[in-house]
């Protein structure tokens, strides 16, 4: 994709994609809006952004956009002319999964792919037998 490639949705259509994917129950609408517009500004009429001009908490946005495969990186690297290696990175849109979002082939349902913390258990996992060896080696030691 070229870094001078031009943006094929609009701020709408990615808050849109933020309201529904952010959160365990989505964003609200306010700040989806508001967090797409400021994404959109930053990438303006380009298909990819410099890392290296964004702020921390511009990055921090960034990641959680990826963690939702909105966006996603991509490295350049390159030879100085005294002979060291130079890596690029950048960010670009995940146009097919913005697109994807947006027709409805990927229902809410599956933002949420992780559980949340309550609904699991670790120690249902582990087998009686294990249970049973560690509570014969505690009354082997005494």
């Amino acid at each position: 994709m070229s870094g001078m490639e031009m943006q094929t949705f609009r701020v709408e259509e990615l808050k849109k994609v933020i309201e529904t994917t952010i959160g365990e129950h989505g964003m609200p609408e306010k700040e989806a809006e508001m967090m797409a517009k400021h994404v959109m500004n930053l990438f303006g009429f380009n298909g990819r952004i410099l890392d290296n001009m964004l702020e921390p908490q511009d990055r921090d946005v960034f990641y959680m956009l990826e963690d939702e495969e909105i966006l996603t990186t991509e490295r350049e690297e390159t030879t100085l002319y005294d002979g060291r290696e130079w890596r690029i990175h950048y960010w670009t849109f995940r146009k097919d999964r913005i697109g994807e979002i947006l027709s409805g082939k990927i229902k809410t349902a599956d933002f949420n792919r992780y559980p949340k913390a309550e609904d699991v258990n670790i120690y249902d996992e582990v087998p009686d037998d294990v249970w049973l060896r560690r509570s014969e080696e505690e009354n082997e030691e005494e």
